[in-house]
């Protein structure tokens, strides 16, 4: 592995000083940077992904829809068109993307919108409706053209950005020090009993500057699952399972599923994985298939034979929901 980061780090170092000077010319209005007069709020990373975007971003849209009425414009990854696009429920992974579909499939009246330069994607929101009562830009932390009000920078419990490294030595987009320009760090992916004392050794290791809060937040695995079969977790244990997933990291799935005392064979793909005719067809020779909402997107309708159904996930602030619900109320009302 040194030998192999020894080989890339000249490309590492060359990618440190293309990022730098990128966000150096934003910072100092060398390059376009549009501010809008609306509230807009920016769901992201550094790293490359695995940090729980949708699960987070979920989570806004539940506190934002009890008072406001938001919209989401993501990019769409993985689908195989351009472009500007409206997200319906009835849309297909491959015309808007996995996440965006499971967005627009949950909340069903919520305006999901797709467009990989976003800053063109507000501008056609504009054109069709006026301006949003609050735009949450879904995996846009990179995206310097758009200037958000309100940041919210993801990083995972087991993969720290302050462990990682720039691509392609790590798996870092920019700089470690891009952070400082969130407003809030949240720790995803924790375990639901972190200590006080493992919040204060990662808040140590973060150093938050003192604009920023911080937050630590786990996953809560629902009891039955959904989709062709609405059973409950222990009623699988019975049942011969194979386990899918085409995520960024499934470790924490895989590791929930152990824990609940399933037994089963698992099957790993890459983060947003087309699945192919063939492997369809192989899948569809398993019994129960289980995976997760977002590979749910991608492979619902597809199998004959097969049992498809999922786990559903929700985000749980374990340090103190009420203070992250409010940074985000204040900062829309702030705009009224």
């Amino acid at each position: 592995m040194k030998s192999i980061r020894k080989i890339l780090f000249p490309f590492a170092a060359a990618y440190y000083l293309i990022t730098l000077t990128r966000n150096w010319l934003y910072s100092q209005g060398y390059l376009s940077s549009t501010t809008y007069n609306f509230p807009v709020i920016c769901v992201g990373n550094l790293n490359t992904g695995g940090t729980g975007k949708s699960p987070m971003t979920e989570y806004l849209i539940a506190i934002l829809s009890s008072g406001f009425n938001p919209v989401i414009l993501s990019r769409g990854y993985g689908r195989k068109t351009k472009g500007f696009k409206q997200v319906k429920p009835t849309s297909t992974p491959e015309e808007v993307g996995d996440e965006p579909l499971q967005f627009a499939k949950k909340f069903s009246a919520l305006p999901v919108f797709v467009c990989e330069d976003r800053r063109e994607g507000i501008t056609q929101l504009q054109k069709r409706g006026g301006e949003p009562e609050v735009l949450v830009l879904d995996d846009a932390f990179q995206h310097r053209a758009v200037n958000a009000g309100f940041n919210i920078v993801l990083t995972a419990y087991d993969d720290l950005y302050v462990n990682d490294y720039l691509l392609p030595v790590g798996n870092l987009r920019e700089p470690r020090r891009g952070a400082r320009r969130a407003d809030v760090i949240v720790v995803t992916k924790c375990p639901l009993t972190l200590t006080l004392v493992a919040q204060k050794a990662i808040a140590k290791r973060l150093a938050a500057q003192d604009h920023q809060q911080l937050f630590f937040a786990g996953i809560s695995y629902s009891h039955k699952t959904k989709g062709d079969l609405e059973l409950s977790v222990d009623a699988l244990s019975d049942r011969p399972i194979r386990v899918i997933t085409g995520i960024a990291n499934p470790k924490p799935f895989i590791a929930h599923l152990h824990s609940v005392g399933l037994t089963f064979e698992h099957k790993a793909y890459s983060d947003h994985h087309n699945f192919t005719s063939q492997e369809i067809a192989h899948l569809d020779r398993s019994g129960v298939l289980l995976t997760t909402e977002k590979d749910y997107m991608r492979l619902e309708g597809k199998l004959q034979q097969a049992s498809l159904c999922y786990l559903p996930i929700k985000t749980k602030i374990l340090n103190d929901a009420h203070a992250f619900e409010k940074s985000i109320t204040a900062f829309v009302e702030g705009f009224n």
